[in-house]
């Protein structure tokens, strides 16, 4: 349900979630290839330094993620949308709009989570934040991180969708609130299992966030498991993942059933880019000249 209400367009090419500076450049793309909007459209200052990958409390670049999350956050709040677009970046870039959301809406906001994987495993499993968002905005795993949340999503009104390897769902956050999720073959040709989840937590607005490896990388290979070295071990793994159609359909139902006020799209790695941009890099009468 589109309305006129403000929209706040935030480009974040976060990339120390993920510790991987090609999120950079793909955050860059994708807001190339968005639609041109009126809506105001503001770019979180994010570093490129290579350097700042050091880990704290089990988290690579904790800090530098949480300074950046402020910032991405006063800009919010600055501006106070009702609603919310942000073009990553790796699935962190979903902690400040998504707790802005939260702060603002609160038990009225449910979250749809479309993505291959849960984005709740904490520091004791694993190092890359990118995989520790959801929990953060549960009030789970890091304390520092967390305390940027201030109102706490209620597990209640969390639907995922697209999660079909069940050691995603291992995780002790999952497993201790047992989340619905609905596979993408579930929702392959009709949207209605997600929708009743949804329904279920009572929300009448709902947020949702899009990593594009839910994608089938046949059809879409600018993603994580598409990596030109390992794209052939995947693709005899015959990972089962999502059609392009039967996603923006399912995000089209939501938006006719609910009002639609948060929208992120994340972990865009274009391989075919990043290669040809390296390859121009090292070609005559293209390159830089030194001064």
């Amino acid at each position: 349900m589109d309305n006129e209400e403000k929209t706040l367009r935030l480009i974040m090419p976060q990339w120390q979630g993920g510790n991987n500076i090609s999120y950079h450049f793909g955050a860059q793309l994708l807001a190339w290839l968005a639609p041109v909007s009126d809506d105001e459209t503001i770019e979180v200052p994010i570093s490129t330094d290579p350097t700042i990958d050091k880990k704290e409390d089990g988290i690579v670049a904790k800090n530098q993620i949480m300074q950046q999350t402020l910032s991405a956050l006063t800009i919010l709040q600055n501006r106070n949308p009702e609603r919310v677009v942000v073009l990553g970046g790796d699935c962190s870039v979903e902690l400040a709009p998504f707790a802005y959301l939260a702060e603002k809406y609160q038990e009225d906001l449910a979250i749809l989570w479309i993505d291959a994987h849960p984005d709740i495993k904490t520091a004791e499993l694993y190092s890359h934040y990118h995989a520790m968002i959801l929990a953060t905005l549960l009030g789970e795993g890091d304390t520092d991180l967390a305390s940027l949340v201030s109102s706490k999503v209620d597990p209640s009104r969390l639907v995922f969708a697209g999660i079909n390897d069940e050691k995603e769902k291992s995780p002790y956050v999952y497993k201790k609130f047992n989340f619905p999720n609905v596979s993408s073959e579930e929702f392959a040709s009709s949207s209605e299992k997600v929708i009743a989840a949804l329904r279920a937590t009572g929300a009448s607005r709902i947020a949702i966030h899009f990593d594009l490896d839910v994608l089938d990388m046949h059809e879409f290979r600018s993603q994580g498991i598409a990596r030109p070295d390992r794209y052939e071990e995947y693709v005899r793994k015959g990972l089962k993942r999502s059609s392009m159609q039967s996603v923006t359909r399912l995000i089209q139902d939501v938006n006719n059933e609910f009002d639609v006020v948060g929208l992120g799209i994340t972990e865009h790695l274009p391989w075919d880019a990043l290669s040809l941009s390296k390859m121009l890099h090292n070609l005559p009468l293209l390159k830089k000249q030194k001064l």
